[in-house]
């Protein structure tokens, strides 16, 4: 049990992996940046337990923010079933590795010039935001670098994107403006009721470290790794587990526990 002088709560009480029934885990969704990274790189440590979950029979989706044409092409070198990119976007099936995705969130087709028109208007208020180098390669949300934003700006860009009828997260890399119904959540139900039916949410584990995992958060079997500890205050829905190590590292204890 992780004391709760360390998160500066009092209403919440994750527990251990070690209370985690294995036994009753299914499929693995887990995010990217800040969850399968070490120093923002991939490592050897992730491909083994990639790997091994594979061969165990535990299938893997990652879950990210990043665009539709960076995950289209990370789906061919990772043993994973599959990746949901842009924050509940967009599904790439690890059987098609054509890098044709499925659109989960059909948008009308003006959708990313109104986006556009948003980013503009923040860009009014916030003259230093910089757009992301890989927005280009979105097809459902716009994104913006989070590099030097701090808390009192990110709650006014939500507010000003409410205003416009979208809405708004972040993570440790970026800013997302998107549609109200669209998250990672979201995706993952319609992922798993369309390609992963045998599969039930209550014995998925979700894992995640930043605000734009708090959706998977409302999993049954969530976890958080230990670097989410800098965003606790900021998330109404929080994971019922928590990995003692950060990152990559925390990952690995989470496929340890359950391979062991």
């Amino acid at each position: 049990m992780v004391g709760m002088e360390c998160f500066g709560m009092t209403n919440w009480q994750p527990q251990s992996l070690s209370g985690l029934d294995a036994s009753q885990v299914r499929l693995i969704a887990t995010d990217m940046d800040g969850t399968l990274t070490r120093g923002d790189r991939f490592s050897h440590e992730l491909l083994t337990d990639l790997e091994a979950l594979q061969a165990a029979g535990l299938p893997v989706i990652v879950t990210t923010g990043r665009s539709a044409g960076w995950v289209s092409g990370l789906l061919h070198y990772l043993p994973i079933s599959g990746a949901i990119a842009e924050n509940g976007g967009i599904f790439y099936s690890g059987l098609d590795r054509d890098g044709v995705g499925e659109v989960l969130n059909p948008l009308p087709e003006d959708h990313r010039d109104r986006l556009k028109a948003t980013f503009t208007k923040l860009c009014v208020q916030f003259p230093q935001l910089q757009e992301s180098s890989d927005n280009r390669f979105r097809l459902t949300d716009w994104t913006f670098d989070v590099a030097g934003l701090d808390a009192t700006a990110l709650v006014q860009m939500a507010e000003i994107c409410g205003q416009d009828g979208y809405s708004f997260t972040y993570s440790t890399v970026q800013c997302h403006i998107k549609p109200r119904s669209q998250d990672k959540a979201r995706g993952l139900h319609q992922v798993l009721q369309q390609h992963f039916p045998e599969i039930s949410p209550e014995s998925v584990v979700t894992i995640g470290d930043s605000p734009n995992d708090e959706s998977l958060f409302t999993f049954e079997r969530s976890v958080g790794v230990a670097n989410l500890r800098h965003y606790i205050n900021e998330l109404e829905h929080l994971p019922k587990y928590w990995a003692s190590r950060e990152a990559g590292e925390g990952f690995s204890e989470l496929v340890r526990h359950l391979l062991r």
